[in-house]
């Protein structure tokens, strides 16, 4: 699928949808890999890049990091530049056994990559149509991600990854995407379920990782300019 979204079209949509304190200044519109992006993760303690207390009440904070994980393993900036753009979108199936992101689902660092929309290539006609997804009411929708931090040699780097789950059968998403290839989406959270996405047991985590429904999502060519 592909790996391009929009940031929320406003700062105070942050604390209106996800009850985060607004960011000072907006990113750029439009998320592809090693760009900066926002996600939502648990309030971390000051200079702690681990998960807060499991037993404490759930507080989440807007955090900033490039679009593409950066394996906590990773040995160099240059070798960390190279895996990145590999790692913006994870198959939610391989999360927990996958190399680059296995030691980051075990530690918990679980995240919601806010977005307005994201954008798939229609190939239905042999020409790929670039097209724009969003929820029909036009609100915000919170995508299940993961984040990690990787720092070496007086370098670091916050870097996050979204999720995505099958669609071979979605009613919208399997018209998108390379014919003969798998169908994928985004795991998009249901508006009650992202507060629980951060903070579930991780045997609990992976029930969240389902198709969004068709009849809630709205697709539209995107216009030339």
């Amino acid at each position: 699928m592909s790996s391009q979204y929009e940031c929320l079209k406003s700062a105070d949509l942050y604390a209106e949808a996800f009850g985060v304190s607004a960011p000072e200044t907006l990113l750029d519109k439009e998320v592809w890999p090693r760009k900066q992006g926002f996600f939502i993760r648990k309030a971390q303690a000051e200079g702690d890049t681990a998960t807060a207390d499991a037993q404490q009440p759930l507080v989440m904070e807007l955090a900033q990091g490039q679009f593409g994980l950066v394996p906590g393993w990773v040995k160099s900036t240059s070798d960390a530049k190279l895996r990145s753009t590999k790692l913006a979108v994870t198959r939610y199936e391989t999360m927990s056994t996958a190399t680059p992101t296995r030691d980051t689902w075990l530690k918990g660092q679980r995240c919601i990559i806010p977005m307005q929309a994201f954008l798939e290539d229609d190939w239905r006609s042999g020409k790929a149509v670039p097209t724009r997804i969003a929820r029909v009411d036009g609100k915000p929708m919170g995508v299940a991600g993961l984040w990690e931090h990787w720092a070496k040699d007086g370098e670091s780097i916050t870097s996050f990854t979204l999720l995505t789950v099958n669609a071979n059968s979605h009613a919208l998403m399997n018209r998108y995407g390379q014919n003969g290839n798998e169908k994928r989406m985004p795991a998009i959270l249901n508006e009650g379920a992202l507060a629980a996405w951060l903070s579930a047991p991780i045997d609990k985590a992976r029930e969240f990782m389902r198709a969004y429904p068709a009849n809630l999502l709205l697709a539209n060519p995107v216009q030339k300019k």
